[in-house]
This record gives C-alpha cells, sequence and structure tokens, in this order.
C-alpha cells in the first residue's frame, strides 16, 4: 500500500512539474530547445556514462540493459539549476527545477521491459535588444517558454548471458510558444507590432542499444555499449497572430488591433545519433569507463531569424566525450553505513553544434554523487548527485552560463512474479 501511494504522489507531482517552465537558457531559443534529458541521476553523476547494464538501476540510455535487472523497478527523479549569465556588459541570475523522469521497468527471466515519462526539450527565454542606427532607436524583445515531452516504452532481450538488445519506441508531444515585439521609440511610433506563434508536436522516435559484457579475469569485467537513434520527424502545428500593441511601464501590452491569424504545418527533422562506450570493473566494487556520442546536424534554427539576437547562427555536428565511474569501498558490510555507498565522479566536455557569430558553443561539466542505499528487498537507494559546468563565451557579445545542477531521484525496488513455495 505504502509504494501505491508513493507511486501515486510521484505521478500527481511529475504531471505538475513537467507543465512548469524550468528553463532559463537564451540558448534554448534554437530550434525545440534544450535537450533536457541527459540520462538518469546515476548516470550523470559519472559525466553521463550510459554503459553499465545494471540490477537495480533503470537505465534510460541504453534499452539493452532492461533485461539485466532483477527486480521490478520504479524510478522518479528531479533537478534544481542555478544559472549565472555572464556578458562583457553584465550579469544575471535564474534559478529553475524540474522532475527529470519518471519509469518503471519489469524483469521476466531473460527478457526487460520499461516505460515512463520525462521532459525531452525545453524553452525558456526572455532576450531584450535595442539598437540605435543613423539616430535611429529599434526595441526589439524576445520570449519562448513551453518544450517538448516523451512518453516511451522499450523491451530487451538476453541472447546470451554477455550479449543484450533492446529498443525503445517514442511518442514526443508538447506545445512552444514564441513572441517577438517591434516598437521604434525614437521615431515616436506609439505602438509596438507583435508575433505570437503557438506551436503543437508530435512524433515518434526509435533507440536501439546493445550491451556486451566479458570476464577479463575472476574478478574484473569489460563493457561495451552502444546505442543509435534513426532520423525522426516532429509535425508542428502552428497558429500564429499579427498584432499592434500598446506596451505599458512594467512591459505589460494591451491588444489595439490583431492584423491576422495563419495556419501553418511543417515537418521537422531530429537529426541521428551514434553513442559507444566501454569500460572496466569489479562487480559491486568499481568501475572506470568511457563515451562518445556523436549526432549530425541539427538545422531547426528559429523562426523569428533575427541576427541580433541569433548572432547569425550556424549549426555543425555535435560531440559529446564523457569520462567516469564509481566506487564503493565494501559493499556488504553490516556495522559501517559509509562503506556501502557508492561514491560517483565523472567528467563531460561538449561540442554542442551551435556556432554563434562565428563562435563555437561548448558545454563541459564535473559532476559527483552518491548512491544512499535504504535497504530492504531489492537495494532500494537514494541517489545525489551535483554537476558544475561552464557553456557558451563572452566572446563575440555572447552569453557565458556557469551552472550547478543538484539532482536527486528515488529508486524502488521490489520482487514480483515469484511463486510461493510451502514445505
Amino acid at each position: 500500500m505504502i509504494k501505491k501511494i508513493i507511486a501515486g504522489a510521484c505521478l500527481i507531482f511529475s504531471t505538475a512539474a513537467f507543465s512548469q517552465q524550468n528553463n532559463a537558457s537564451p540558448y534554448s531559443y534554437y530550434g525545440i530547445g534544450d535537450i533536457k534529458f541527459k540520462g538518469t541521476i546515476e548516470n550523470r553523476s559519472m559525466g553521463g556514462l550510459g554503459i553499465l547494464p545494471d540490477s537495480i538501476h533503470i537505465n534510460l540510455q541504453n534499452p539493452a540493459t532492461y533485461s539485466s535487472l532483477k527486480f521490478t523497478t520504479y524510478t522518479i527523479a528531479g533537478s534544481t539549476s542555478i544559472t549565472n549569465f555572464k556578458t562583457d556588459t553584465g550579469e544575471d541570475k535564474a534559478n529553475r527545477t524540474s522532475v527529470d523522469y519518471l519509469a518503471v521497468a519489469l524483469p521476466f527471466n531473460k527478457l526487460g521491459v520499461a516505460f515512463g515519462l520525462m521532459p525531452y526539450s525545453s524553452v525558456g527565454y526572455k532576450v531584450r535588444s535595442v539598437v540605435t542606427e543613423d539616430d535611429m532607436t529599434v526595441e526589439r524583445s524576445f520570449t519562448g517558454d513551453g518544450g517538448i515531452n516523451r512518453v516511451f516504452f522499450g523491451a530487451s532481450y538476453k541472447i546470451t548471458p554477455a550479449f543484450s538488445l533492446g529498443a525503445d519506441f517514442q511518442y514526443n508531444f508538447g506545445n512552444i510558444e514564441t513572441k517577438s515585439r517591434i516598437g521604434m521609440p525614437s521615431e515616436n511610433v506609439q505602438y509596438h507590432t507583435r508575433e505570437i506563434n503557438d506551436s503543437d508536436y508530435s512524433g515518434i522516435s526509435f533507440n536501439i542499444g546493445a550491451v556486451y559484457q566479458a570476464k577479463l579475469s575472476e574478478k574484473h569485467d569489460w563493457f561495451a555499449s552502444a546505442t543509435y537513434t534513426p532520423e525522426s520527424t516532429l509535425t508542428a502545428k502552428t497558429e500564429r497572430s499579427l498584432a499592434t500593441v500598446s506596451v505599458t511601464q512594467d512591459d505589460g501590452e494591451i491588444l489595439i488591433d490583431e492584423i491576422g491569424l495563419i495556419n501553418d504545418e511543417e515537418e521537422l527533422k531530429l537529426p541521428s545519433k551514434f553513442t559507444f562506450g566501454t569500460g572496466i570493473g569489479e562487480a559491486r566494487k568499481w568501475f572506470a569507463g568511457a563515451e562518445y556520442t556523436f549526432q549530425g546536424s541539427n538545422e531547426l534554427g528559429n523562426r523569428f531569424n533575427n541576427t541580433e539576437v541569433s548572432g547569425t547562427a550556424a549549426f555543425e555536428s555535435m560531440h559529446r566525450m564523457a569520462l567516469g565511474g564509481y566506487y564503493i569501498p565494501n559493499y556488504n558490510s553490516y556495522n559501517r553505513y559509509l562503506s556501502r555507498v557508492t561514491y560517483r565522479m565523472g567528467l563531460k566536455y561538449e561540442k554542442t553544434g551551435l556556432v554563434l557569430r562565428n563562435e563555437a558553443i561548448n558545454d563541459y561539466s564535473l559532476s559527483l554523487g552518491l548512491g544512499l542505499p535504504l535497504g530492504g528487498i531489492g537495494g532500494s537507494n537514494l541517489n545525489v548527485g551535483v554537476e558544475f559546468g561552464q557553456r557558451g563565451t563572452t566572446a563575440s557579445g555572447l552569453v557565458q552560463e556557469n551552472y550547478t545542477n543538484i539532482f536527486i531521484s528515488l529508486s524502488i525496488n521490489d520482487k514480483w512474479f515469484t511463486k510461493i513455495r510451502y514445505d
């Protein structure tokens, strides 16, 4: 009963949290926003590694790992992001809290299945531009919020004790609203022109994975992991409205005249992605690994296409490299709790694929985490972590984001489908 109450509370909490704005980055101006899901808390604490087939944690980055689970597993995670924005002319700060994922996995001997919900991308920006040329001042403002959510269902089969294959089916859906406004106060133009785009997105995608595990010695194992996400399509149905508005002193708007309403539908391509990782370790003791991700060029851009905000945007392939691992002093210790804690650490470097004013927008971070045992059947645990990173640059008038992400997840394990035997 307690687990049912917890699961119900998690579902209500996640549904409410998914609907809240959870991004404050000007770089979410492009395409469908920032990609929010970057791995489970356990994996993010190791730099984002998605290599390990774990028996008590759901690895949502590689569906081939589901068949390694030994217990029915429920997991929910959330994070708080504290970001300092820095430019050549000033600084600002923003805090955002969001739910990262909610998932359930079920093991059936050699087969494992999983399903869940997560925010895939998020948009949250507010940018103001004031430009004076030839004694004429033009004010522009751009705002956006919303994002794409993802429901997934996946399965994995252990073909041999060492080799597993798996796949995820993903349904993507969500809404993004963007607004641009332009005015010319220097010309004594009383009203501003406003454009609002309200877009509903939907589409399906797939993720295919494989995991191989081999013995190097009696104690040590070698792991190899690969995933491939084919190119997919999102359909965007957009309702666009044009209007003249009067702007109040507190930046509010009074509608003067609505010029028109346009309905549009277009297809957006999400690029393919390939990930390969490898590592070595000793079961329930330590692990160290490395992972490389490549994603094709993302040409989504932004419909406003304004060079004062976008900075003559260009797009290139995304590359990400992650290093990380964990250490457990003594998994079977009975009298020293800290000896049973899992200590995690990781490094990440990513070329995001976005280029502004000939400056590549890169992202790098250091992450630390703890896996705290809760006792009971299956090794239920609480996972906490922190990530310190930097994205972007102050060069060429751009924005540098110095961020601290604090994340936490609850993983509850239980034994299902067990035959009761009587002596």
